[in-house]
């Protein structure tokens, strides 16, 4: 910005010395206007030094407006990848703690698994040794369903938790591209930029 500022006085500076040259140029001519008979000569060079210099001024007013507005989409294409960024982050730190709770539910299925096997051979071994075969294959087959039960609904909560992050891994994608959109776009205004800069470096050299 700092740098922006002195290229804006430097313009000002140099359209005045444009000014102060061409009037005291002109003025030099009209002087000896008075006193040649070469006057539509020198009148036609007044009037093209005078045109020179409104295009000269409209250059560089031009230029001034073009960097402005790359200055501002610049700022606008930052604040986008930030937020971008913001929202990446946000997503990530989501998809950490989903893969947290999805190994903790792998691990309570696991444990429920090695129970109802082991509930299984239990019951097995209680229908040969026990005399009343029936009661204990009824109490049995109370807990084994209970667990089934147990095991099926941990079954379907792992199943939305394996949906919600994937779900949420293919949005961490979604934004990682439009932040690698917004890099490119970013150096492409940014290059824009500096060839302005550089056009009104070369005119004020001119």
């Amino acid at each position: 910005n700092r740098i922006r500022q002195n290229l804006r006085e430097k313009h000002a500076r140099h359209i005045a010395d444009l000014r102060a040259y061409y009037d005291s140029e002109i003025q030099s001519l009209k002087q000896q206007l008075e006193a040649s008979l070469c006057h539509l000569y020198v009148l036609n060079r007044c009037e093209q030094l005078d045109a020179a210099l409104n295009e000269a001024s409209a250059r560089i007013k031009a230029l001034e407006n073009k960097n402005n507005l790359l200055e501002k989409q610049v700022a606008e294409w930052r604040e986008r990848f930030h937020a971008l960024s913001s929202t990446s982050k946000v997503l990530q730190e989501r998809i950490e703690e989903m893969r947290t709770t999805h190994k903790e539910k792998d691990n309570t299925i696991s444990r429920l698994q090695s129970r109802l096997k082991e509930l299984e051979e239990a019951f097995e071994k209680a229908y040969k040794l026990s005399d009343n075969k029936n009661t204990r294959l009824k109490e049995e087959n109370k807990m084994f369903q209970n667990l089934l039960g147990e095991y099926e609904s941990l079954g379907k909560e792992h199943e939305r938790v394996k949906d919600t992050l994937n779900t949420t891994e293919n949005k961490l994608l979604d934004a990682n591209t439009q932040i690698s959109d917004l890099k490119r776009t970013i150096l492409k205004l940014e290059a824009q930029l500096k060839q302005v800069e550089h056009e009104n470096m070369l005119k004020l050299r001119h």
